[in-house]
């Protein structure tokens, strides 16, 4: 792989033991995927932030590095809401543990930004074709396809490498002919809302790590394609998608490619299969929780409508980033007058907060992947009318 000689100096630790570190580990991943070059990024977001994922050791290897990010930095949720830890009753030896993590990533200039929804950050803007370094899977699904940006499906440590140094390897998704579909999916019913997280969960597990490409009678909302790829990436590996006439690269005159050589429809039966899991009598939900990926400002709007007037007699959790939190204080308020918690910086699925329940009711298919088995709970999915009506017992 060429370096220039800047890089070559880096390498040789004459800019420091940290950043011969970080070039070491993009010029390993360069070699190994056959990169010619390291290549500038726009942007870069950080993921094992939680202590429940990465916990003493993780510390300790952020904890030794010096230095100061060359990027926009942003990091993945943490373990816990960082300013009401005590509401969902994190035990304060995590919390003391989290708040160290915080403040180490913190050190290399790292903004104390913790979402999966980076999209939505002020001053965190992406570009079609930018090149980034992103790390949370749904947000490389989401910047991939929806945005049409470039990353690929970085680490914890190769994107934070990305970020001191500025740059990373042009392999993988960076490379437009690593791009085209080749899978296409057909869905010929009708879907909105949570029938795509649904409908991500289905499809992921058929396409593994493929680049699917979708014919749909329905055109999602971005929200609703945020779902999609959260999910195929959760039950599956997917980081790219395209859906036909929708997604920006797919539109785009110049991106040239072939009719997938596989193809599979997606029947309605598929996607309630899904949904059954909340008419089963053996899964009765003692917690309710929205927010996988992070919700946005519509997705509070419509939760804040749903709940007015009513009052919720089971816990239920909404995820959210902070910086989406204080900037739509008003709906919030709406929220949790129903004695729902908008809950920021976390989510159900990195942090320990719902450890103590049996049964969790979600409208994520990222979540519905994930819980069981990072969690230990069981899962059921609904819509998120289903939700709200299953926290106020009106089922």
């Amino acid at each position: 792989m060429y370096l220039t000689k800047e890089e070559e100096k880096t390498l040789r630790g004459e800019d420091g033991e940290t950043l011969r570190k970080m070039i070491e580990i993009l010029v390993a991943l360069g070699d190994i995927y056959g990169a010619d070059a390291l290549i500038p990024i726009k942007s870069a977001q950080v993921s094992g932030v939680s202590y429940k994922t990465i916990g003493d050791a993780g510390l300790e290897w952020i904890s030794d590095l010096k230095g100061k990010v060359r990027v926009p930095t942003v990091l993945n949720p943490a373990g816990m809401d960082m300013n009401n830890w005590e509401r969902l009753g994190i035990d304060p030896k995590f919390a003391a543990k989290q708040i160290e993590i915080i403040k180490a990533f913190g050190s290399l200039g790292i903004e104390p930004k913790c979402t999966c929804t980076p999209y939505y950050l002020n001053g965190f803007d992406v570009q079609y074709k930018d090149h980034l370094a992103w790390g949370e899977s749904s947000a490389i699904s989401f910047s991939n396809s929806v945005l049409g940006a470039r990353t690929n499906r970085e680490g914890g440590p190769s994107a934070l490498a990305a970020a001191l140094i500025g740059k990373t390897p042009d392999y993988g998704y960076h490379k437009v002919e690593n791009r085209t579909p080749s899978f296409e999916i057909i869905v010929d019913f009708e879907t909105a809302g949570s029938d795509y997280g649904a409908l991500g969960y289905v499809a992921g597990k058929m396409v593994g790590s493929k680049i699917p490409l979708f014919k749909m009678k329905s055109v999602p909302t971005k929200d609703e394609m945020k779902m999609l790829g959260a999910a195929m990436a959760a039950s599956g590996a997917v980081a790219l998608y395209h859906i036909d006439g929708v997604t920006p690269e797919i539109k785009d005159k110049e991106f040239v490619y072939e009719k997938p050589a596989e193809s599979i429809t997606i029947d309605q039966k598929d996607i309630s299969a899904v949904y059954e899991t909340s008419n089963d009598s053996t899964m009765k939900p003692d917690i309710v929780t929205i927010g996988c990926p992070h919700c946005s400002k519509a997705e509070l709007e419509m939760l804040a409508a749903l709940l007015e007037g009513k009052t919720v007699v089971k816990e239920f959790w909404i995820f959210t980033s902070r910086e989406v939190a204080e900037q739509n204080k008003a709906i919030v308020d709406k929220i949790e007058k129903s004695g729902a918690k908008v809950v920021c910086d976390t989510c159900m699925v990195v942090s320990p907060a719902a450890n103590s329940y049996s049964c969790m009711m979600v409208n994520s298919g990222k979540a519905y992947a994930y819980v069981p088995s990072m969690c230990g709970l069981k899962a059921t999915y609904g819509t998120a009318e289903r939700c709200v009506k299953e926290a106020t017992g009106e089922i």
